[in-house]
C-alpha cells in the first residue's frame, strides 16, 4: 500500500463532494488517528493504514454498485446522489479510529511453532458508543453536514450484524431504512465487497 497516494485519494474523494465541514472532518480524522489505524485487529487489513485503504476500497465499490444499479433502475439517479455515495461509504468506519491498540500476540508460524507477533487489541474505553451510530455522531461532532440517507447508511452499514435482535425497534428501524433509502443497501454491499474480495489475502485463504 502506498500510504501517501491512498491518503491523497481519500482526501480528493471527500473534497469532491463540496460538502460544508469537509476540512474540519479531515482535521478531526487526523487527530483521532483514523489515517494510521488498522481496519481490524485480526482479519482484513490489520496493519497500519488498513482503515484508510478499506475506506477507499469501500468507496470505489460503492460508486461501481451505484453506477451499475442505475442501468437497471434509472430512477436511482434521482434517489441517490453521487456525493452521498462518497460520504457514506468513505466515512462509514470512522468509529474504528480510536479502538485499536498496538500489542504483541502469540501466533503459529509456518512450522507450527508459537512465536511473538506484533498486532492490535481492541479497547472501547475512549468512546463506547457502538459502531455505526458512533461514526455518525463523530462526523456530526466534527461539523459535517449530512443527509438522512447518509446518516442511516452509515448507521446500518453492518446490515443484520448491526441489529440487536432482542430489540423490536432496532429491527423495524433497520428494515424501514433499507426500504426508504437505497443508499443503505449500496453501502452494505460495498463494505462486503471490499472486505471479502478486494482485501482478502492468501494467508487468510490458507487458514480456511
Amino acid at each position: 500500500m502506498d500510504f501517501k497516494k491512498t491518503k491523497e485519494e481519500f482526501t480528493e474523494l471527500l473534497r469532491s463532494t463540496g460538502r460544508d465541514g469537509v476540512d474540519d472532518v479531515l482535521q478531526g480524522l487526523e487527530e483521532m488517528g483514523f489515517f494510521t489505524a488498522p481496519a481490524s485487529a485480526n482479519h482484513h487489513l490489520n496493519t497500519e493504514g488498513g482503515l484508510l485503504l478499506h475506506s477507499v476500497n469501500t468507496c470505489k465499490a460503492a460508486l461501481m454498485v451505484w453506477e451499475g444499479m442505475k442501468t437497471l433502475d434509472p430512477g436511482l439517479e434521482k434517489e441517490v446522489q453521487r456525493d452521498s455515495v462518497i460520504i457514506a461509504s468513505l466515512l462509514h468506519d470512522v468509529c474504528k479510529s480510536d479502538i485499536y491498540v498496538r500489542s504483541v500476540k502469540k501466533r503459529k508460524n509456518a512450522l507450527g511453532q508459537w512465536e511473538d507477533s506484533e498486532g492490535y487489541k481492541v479497547s472501547y474505553k475512549n468512546f463506547p458508543m457502538g459502531h455505526g451510530e458512533k461514526s455518525v455522531i463523530l462526523l456530526l461532532c466534527n461539523g459535517l453536514e449530512m443527509t438522512d440517507d447518509e446518516m442511516l447508511a452509515i448507521r446500518w452499514h453492518m446490515g443484520a450484524w448491526g441489529i440487536n435482535m432482542n430489540s423490536f425497534e432496532d429491527q423495524r428501524c433497520f428494515d424501514t431504512s433499507q426500504k426508504l433509502y437505497p443508499l443503505v443497501s449500496i453501502v452494505q454491499v460495498a463494505d462486503k465487497l471490499a472486505a471479502n474480495i478486494m482485501e482478502r489475502s492468501g494467508e487468510e485463504l490458507d487458514e480456511l
